[in-house]
């Protein structure tokens, strides 16, 4: 069971970790809202596989991590998506 305090450091990481910002931009880089909210989400599967179990004894990442991670990276990928589409009503 996940307790509180590590379900919001999870959400607070995934944010201003990899998935956040890499989703953001990568949403930043199309105008097509399921490719973001894709390729987002890809970044969001694989972040916590590459840096979520670097301990040694840590031989899985609980299911929480990527569940979190996928939700955040799609989130992301989604809002960068909306920034390229109001940014470029030029």
């Amino acid at each position: 069971m996940i307790s509180m305090l590590d379900l919001v450091g999870t959400i607070g990481a995934n944010v201003l970790g990899l998935p956040g910002i890499l989703g953001v931009s990568l949403g930043l880089m199309t105008r097509n809202w399921i490719l973001a909210a894709v390729m987002g989400a890809t970044v969001g599967l694989i972040a916590p596989i590459l840096l979520g179990a670097s301990h040694a004894t840590n031989v899985a990442v609980p299911l929480s991590e990527h569940a979190i991670g996928i939700a955040i990276g799609m989130l992301a990928g989604l809002l960068g998506c909306a920034i390229r589409h109001k940014g470029a009503t030029v």
